[in-house]
């Protein structure tokens, strides 16, 4: 049996996060292991007291986070893995680490953003390194430079459709 029997996939929904949940369906279907998947939404603009935040209310923001998830779960289920769904609100670099110890992860899966520095989940200014935080192994992904739809890998967009042109 694998090192790796449970893992944590980290989505968010975004481009970087469809390529960690696709890497990580592909690893977990390989090594037959359990996956949970985690979506959090970062409370920050709370904790700094933004004026737009509070007007909005938390249930629509909950509501957004476990749309987010389903969709991820729904991903993983047409490929064949059942997988565990939880959401969070606060910082991700305090939450990834929570349900990792919680249930006692072997491996996280995270994206990783090429332009804009490390992705959120990865790393923060003042809050250290999730890799300071975790007693696991940590797989970051990195998707092709060239948009693609990371479920079947095939180019998708204006970005595919200009990447066929010379």
């Amino acid at each position: 049996m694998s090192a790796f029997n449970r893992i944590l996939l980290c989505y968010d929904g975004s481009r970087e996060g469809q390529h960690a949940l696709a890497d990580g369906a592909r690893l977990a279907h390989e090594l037959g292991a359990w996956v949970h998947v985690l979506s959090v939404i970062s409370d920050a603009a709370w904790v700094q007291g933004a004026d737009v935040m509070s007007a909005v209310p938390v249930d629509i923001i909950s509501d957004s986070v476990k749309d987010v998830l389903e969709e991820g779960l729904q991903k993983l289920a047409m490929r064949g893995i059942n997988a565990t769904g939880h959401f969070a609100i606060g910082d991700p670099l305090d939450k990834i680490p929570l349900f990792a110890r919680d249930l006692n992860i072997d491996l996280i899966v995270v994206g990783h953003r090429r332009t804009s520095g490390l992705a959120r989940w990865w790393g923060g200014k003042a809050d250290g390194l999730l890799l300071d935080r975790v007693s696991c192994s940590v797989l970051v992904t990195m998707g092709p430079e060239v948009e693609t739809d990371p479920l079947t890998e095939e180019p998708s967009g204006i970005a595919a459709s200009t990447a066929g042109h010379s």
